[in-house]
């Protein structure tokens, strides 16, 4: 009974060795990501608006990995989804803001230069 437990224990303690010994020498490659740079699923951001003049309203629609912009509408007459073709938003961006065609912005209560 004795030599059949030491026995036991003996297998036990190579298959421990051996298990230590393959995690000790194994490959350490990281496979979160797949050969090749897969790419990645977009990440959207969806914002709900309202058109000015229209019975219906928009969900806009931000690519925010490509960025770009699109939008969508729901025509309950037609009972079609009509979308938007998207914006590249980097070269809207770099284009700058708009000249102001109203002049100088003026904080409310303070008087404008020259006046």
């Amino acid at each position: 009974m004795k030599q059949r437990i030491l026995w036991a224990l003996v297998a036990l303690n190579v298959l421990l060795v051996v298990t230590l010994a393959a995690r000790l020498t194994g490959d350490n490659t990281a496979v979160a990501q797949a050969p090749g740079g897969a790419h990645r699923p977009a990440d959207y951001l969806m914002i709900p608006g309202e058109v000015t003049g229209g019975a219906s309203a928009v969900v806009y629609i931000i690519d925010t990995s490509n960025g770009l912009l699109g939008a969508m509408t729901y025509d309950d007459s037609t009972r079609q989804l009509s979308t938007m073709p998207p914006i590249d938003l980097a070269r809207v961006f770099e284009q700058g803001p708009p000249a102001n065609p109203r002049g100088a912005a003026v904080a409310p209560g303070a008087r404008a230069p020259g006046r």
